[in-house]
């Protein structure tokens, strides 16, 4: 959905944004699982955005984070394979991929947060 400027304010009230963590059950208890639903939540909360962690009674080892707005189709935003990472480089990987989602204009009202996005970096 694109916006004029006139209307701008319509896209600051569409965020209906919302960030999801796909994992394994297999994967809940992990350490790795822990790291980056940490990190997502810490994103969700900077961002003013909704956070849910889906599980899926598979096995699968990769652990994906979503960005979701409204009925739009998800946007993967990272992936976390069989690698440790800590949860600043999480984060870091999330804000990075925000900030260039903030870029399109389809994520219109993440134009809004981009200064928030970069602030922290």
């Amino acid at each position: 959905m694109f916006y004029s400027p006139r209307y701008w304010w319509k896209g600051v009230l569409d965020n209906s944004g919302k960030l999801f963590v796909y994992a394994s059950t297999f994967t809940s208890r992990q350490k790795r699982l822990k790291s980056v639903s940490v990190a997502a939540e810490k994103m969700a909360r900077l961002l003013k955005l909704s956070f849910e962690i889906k599980t899926f009674n598979e096995h699968f080892k990769p652990i994906y984070v979503y960005y979701k707005n409204g009925d739009e189709e998800p946007i993967p935003i990272y992936c976390s394979n069989d690698a440790q990472s800590d949860i600043q480089e999480v984060y870091s990987a999330l804000r990075n991929m925000m900030f260039v989602l903030s870029f399109h204009p389809k994520h219109f009202a993440l134009r809004h947060v981009r200064k928030e996005i970069i602030q922290f970096s």
